[in-house]
């Protein structure tokens, strides 16, 4: 506890103690510190989402389904989509919202490199189409484009943003809160903007700090240093008052990525030897004490409409490992990781391989993991992340192409599964092609499903209308307060 409270020192000076919070801002502990300098185009924009500091043309609502933001309506005429901009919004540096202004962030993003993973296998070209509408076309018929642009990597910025070598999105939102300070990895400062279009926030401000530490996370919530504290790991809740937690399931899948490009889960043979290894009952029942569910998926309860359509998968039958020797990654900003890893070594090595498990911060291990330099990577992976619709992330992790491709898959027939799921209509026909683009990638073992984690979320007692969203895209609202 000692330690845990000496991460925290003065952490949120001057904001206030206890439950009451005099200056009407809200104290929030992250769990990861920004990875691209709060960059949109990196998985950094959902820190500004959950901040509400920067909107996109379109969000989602709880089911899923496309609503107005910035764009009050849209049409679709063959491959091209006209969206109507919302009138009478500002930049936080005071510039109106514009078609230009709409242009010029989504080409920021489609010509990134790497692009954000919801233009994975993507052609897409933003026009104007007069001062308050813009036409988005795509190479192809795409029927999830309004999906992917309630991408928080899609989010609208002022030109300001742009003046740089990279994103800066200080100062350059649309949201309830205007980002005025960020200071590396340690902290953030949002004041409330206000001339936002959808009225005045009910906090005056956002005091963000970065608390990679669980235990110290979960110190911030017991002393109250923190108003929210988000991810609180399942070996501390257990310790704290239990009206503070709530408990979300995510559409997040705990996840062994096997390398197939090289090593030994090139054969698979000892793929499918250590999938038969894998003991998920005991990892949920041993890291996760129960706060999680067993996966029978890449897609968890969280997506109900997946397991009735489900069915079973044809494997490779598994070969000795005869003492192959393995390194599996992963990253200890999520608590519970290195633990599952610990057990998985163990699993494992009982089966007959020889492991090495290589831990750091996920800053860190990310480049080479993507860059296949491990033979397995444990992760905690959202599923609906940036479209609410899973094609994204299974193309995203499995295709060919993919830029997220820790398992290096280039498997003929998951391209065409994933191709045809990507193409498919919304509705009964796209829920049976991504179930079955699914059992392509399973039978490759490329991925073993371990589990589908819920998250803990802290909430002081003082805390009002604080966003408990399993897609992780809303944290402080324009509603949010401290009483």
């Amino acid at each position: 506890m000692v330690a845990a409270t000496a991460l925290l020192g003065g952490c949120f000076a001057g904001s206030g103690a206890g439950g009451e919070d005099a200056s009407g801002r809200i104290r929030v502990a992250m769990m990861q510190p920004p990875r691209s300098g709060l960059s949109p185009l990196s998985d950094d924009a959902f820190k500004l989402s959950r901040w509400s500091t920067a909107e996109t043309l379109v969000r989602l609502d709880r089911d899923g389904n496309a609503v107005p933001s910035l764009a009050t309506g849209w049409r679709r005429s063959g491959r091209t989509w006209t969206f109507t901009l919302r009138e009478r919004v500002t930049f936080h540096d005071g510039t109106i919202l514009t078609a230009e202004a709409v242009v010029r962030s989504l080409t920021a993003a489609v010509r990134a490199s790497p692009k954000p993973r919801i233009l994975d296998g993507v052609d897409l070209t933003v026009r104007a189409a007069g001062p308050t509408a813009v036409t988005v076309t795509t190479g192809a018929a795409d029927p999830l484009v309004p999906q992917r642009l309630s991408s928080p990597q899609l989010a609208i910025l002022a030109a300001k943003a742009y003046a740089g070598r990279t994103v800066n999105p200080v100062g350059a939102g649309t949201g309830p809160f205007v980002l005025v300070r960020a200071d590396g990895t340690a902290s953030a400062t949002l004041d409330r903007y206000e001339r936002y279009w959808g009225g005045r926030a009910k906090a005056t401000g956002i005091d963000v700090r970065y608390v990679p530490d669980g235990t110290a996370r979960a110190a911030a919530l017991r002393t109250g240093e923190a108003d929210i504290v988000e991810a609180v790991p399942v070996a501390q809740a257990r310790l704290l008052d239990q009206e503070l937690l709530t408990e979300v399931p995510m559409p997040r899948t705990n996840t062994l990525y096997l390398n197939t490009r090289r090593g030994p889960f090139k054969d698979p043979g000892l793929r499918a030897a250590a999938r038969a290894a894998v003991d998920a009952r005991g990892l949920v029942a041993g890291v996760y004490e129960g706060r999680a569910d067993l996966a029978t998926g890449l897609l968890g309860p969280a997506l109900p409409w997946a397991a009735p359509l489900r069915a079973p998968v044809r494997h490779t039958p598994a070969a000795a490992p005869r003492g192959a020797a393995i390194t599996i990654g992963t990253f200890t900003d999520r608590a519970e990781l290195p633990e599952v890893a610990q057990l998985l070594q163990q699993q494992l090595e009982k089966a007959g391989f020889r492991v090495r498990l290589d831990v750091r911060e996920y800053a860190a291990v990310e480049a080479d993991a993507l860059a296949g330099k491990f033979d397995a990577f444990v992760l905690s992976r959202a599923t609906v992340l940036d479209s609410g619709d899973p094609a994204a992330y299974l193309y995203s992790d499995f295709a060919s192409d993919g830029s997220f491709h820790l398992s290096q898959l280039s498997d003929p027939g998951v391209d065409r599964a994933l191709a045809t799921a990507s193409a498919a209509p919304v509705g009964e026909a796209r829920r049976r092609a991504i179930v079955a683009a699914e059992a392509a990638v399973l039978a490759t073992d490329a991925a073993v499903p371990m589990l589908h984690e819920r998250v803990v979320q802290g909430d002081a007692a003082g805390v009002v209308g604080a966003a408990h969203d399993p897609r992780e895209r809303e944290l402080v609202t324009v509603d949010t307060y401290v009483r």
